[in-house]
C-alpha cells in the first residue's frame, strides 16, 4: 500500500508541475461558474469535513511525544498538523479540478461506464466515512451525554439527523450553495470567538497568538517531510486526501469562473489554508496552555463539525446521485430521501464495524488517476495535446454572472 500511494503522489505532483508548464495561462470556466469568493466557500466547505474541528486537540499530544514517534522530531506540534491539513495537499485538489473543468469534456474516461460505476463507490464510501469521523469523535467533545469514550444512542441519532439534512439539502443545488457560505461565516465565528477566549484574557495578549502563530513557518522550512508518508498515520491522511481528490474537483470544477490556471493552483493552495493555520493556532495554543474546552467551546465545536459534515455530505451525495442519474426528478423527493438515508446509514456503520477502510478507497482512487493517465496516453493524446482553452460551451458573459451572484 505505501509503495501504491507513494506511485500516487509522485505522479500527481509531476502532473501538476506539466499543467502548469503547458496550460498555465488557461481561463478555467466551468458550466456554473460564480464569483471567486463563493468559488473558495464552496472548495472549502466542500473540500475539509468534521476532522478539521474535531482531530487537533486530539492529536497535538500525539505528534508532541517525540520518545513514542521519533519520526515528528523535526519539527513542532502545530507545523505538523498544518502539514497534514494544509497546503501542500490542496494541490491535489488543484489537479483534479482542471482536469475535470478543461479536460475530462475532452477525453470523457469518467463516462466509461465501468468506471464511472468505480468512481461513485468512491464518493459513495468517502461520504460514509465523513459521518463514521463524527459519530466517532463526539464522545471525546460530548463528554456529558457518556463516559467520554462509548458511543451511545444519542451519538448515533446526531449522525442521523445529519446524514437526513444533508440529503435534503442535496435536493437541490441552490441548498449547496447557501449552506457552503453559512458554514464558511460559521466556521470564521467559531474561530473569532475561541481566538478571542484565549487571546484576550488575562495573562495572554496579541502577541502570543504572533509567536504562535509563527510556528507554523517551520512547516514551509521542513516541505520535504510532507511529500511522501512518514508512517502509518500520515499515510492513512495522504490516502484520505486521495479519496477526496478526485469527487471535489468533479464537484468544484463546474463552479470555476474564468480564473487562470496558476491562478486557480495559488487559489486552492493558499486561500484554504490561512483559516486552517489561523484555527490551528487558536487549538494549539488551548492545547499547548492546557485551557478547559469542556462545555461550551466543545458545544461550539460540534455545532460547527456537524455542519461541517452536513455541508461535505450534501455536495457529494449530489455529484453521485447526478453521476448515476439517481435524481429527485427520477425517483420523486421522497424515494430519493429515503434511499439516500438508509445508504449513507449503511455504510457509516460498516466504517464503524471496521469492514471498510479509506485507506481502500483512497487507493482505488489513485488506481483512476492512473488508468485516466493510461487512457489518454493510449487514445486522446492528440485531443488532450491540442487544448487550448476551456469547453467552448462554457465560455459565457461574465458580467451577467456577476449579476446573478
Amino acid at each position: 500500500m505505501t509503495t501504491w500511494l507513494t506511485i500516487g503522489i509522485l505522479f500527481t505532483f509531476a502532473a501538476i508541475a506539466f499543467v502548469i508548464y503547458r496550460w498555465g495561462n488557461v481561463k478555467c470556466i466551468g458550466v456554473t461558474p460564480v464569483r471567486t469568493f463563493t468559488f473558495i466557500a464552496i472548495l472549502f466547505t466542500s473540500g475539509l469535513d468534521v476532522g478539521l474541528i474535531m482531530f487537533p486537540l486530539t492529536e497535538f499530544g500525539g505528534y508532541a511525544d517525540i520518545a513514542a514517534s521519533p519520526e515528528y522530531g523535526f519539527s513542532n506540534p502545530l507545523a505538523i498538523e498544518f502539514g497534514f491539513w494544509a497546503f501542500l495537499i490542496w494541490a491535489f485538489y488543484f489537479l483534479t479540478c482542471f482536469y475535470f473543468c478543461v479536460v475530462e469534456p475532452r477525453v470523457k474516461f469518467f463516462e466509461i461506464p465501468l468506471i464511472k460505476f468505480i468512481n461513485n463507490l468512491v464518493i459513495i464510501g468517502t461520504c460514509a466515512f465523513t459521518a463514521y469521523l463524527l459519530l466517532t469523535n463526539l464522545p471525546w467533545y460530548l463528554p456529558e451525554m457518556g463516559d467520554g469514550e462509548t458511543i451511545v444512542s444519542s451519538f448515533y441519532l446526531i449522525v442521523f439527523v445529519a446524514i437526513a439534512v444533508a440529503v435534503y439539502s442535496s435536493t437541490s443545488i441552490r441548498y449547496v450553495r447557501i449552506l457552503s457560505l453559512a458554514t464558511t461565516w460559521m466556521f470564521i465565528g467559531l474561530i473569532a470567538l475561541m481566538w478571542a477566549g484565549a487571546f484576550l484574557s488575562d495573562g495572554s495578549g496579541i502577541g502570543e497568538f504572533v509567536t504562535t502563530f509563527a510556528l507554523i513557518g517551520d512547516y514551509f522550512g521542513n516541505l520535504h517531510h510532507f511529500v511522501l508518508p512518514m508512517n502509518d498515520y500520515h499515510e492513512f491522511y495522504l490516502f484520505w486526501w486521495f479519496a477526496w481528490s478526485i469527487m471535489i474537483g468533479q464537484f468544484t470544477a463546474r463552479f470555476v469562473g474564468g480564473m487562470r490556471t496558476y491562478q486557480v493552483l495559488i487559489a486552492m493552495m493558499v486561500f484554504p489554508s490561512l483559516p486552517i493555520a489561523v484555527w490551528f493556532t487558536v487549538l494549539y495554543y488551548y492545547s499547548a496552555n492546557e485551557i478547559a474546552t469542556a462545555g461550551f467551546y466543545n458545544l461550539a465545536m460540534v455545532i460547527v463539525g456537524i455542519t461541517f459534515v452536513i455541508n461535505s455530505l450534501d455536495s457529494l451525495i449530489r455529484l453521485y446521485t447526478d453521476n448515476l442519474n439517481l435524481t429527485v426528478e427520477r425517483f420523486g423527493k421522497t424515494r430519493y430521501i429515503i434511499g439516500n438515508i438508509a445508504l449513507m446509514s449503511g455504510l457509516t456503520l460498516l466504517f464503524k464495524l471496521d469492514f471498510l477502510q479509506i485507506q481502500w478507497v483512497g487507493a482505488l482512487a489513485i488506481s483512476l488517476i492512473l488508468g485516466c493517465f493510461g487512457y489518454i496516453l493510449a487514445k486522446k493524446y492528440r485531443k488532450v495535446a491540442a487544448i487550448e482553452h476551456s469547453p467552448t460551451e462554457n465560455k459565457i458573459d461574465f458580467s451577467k454572472i456577476e449579476l446573478a451572484n
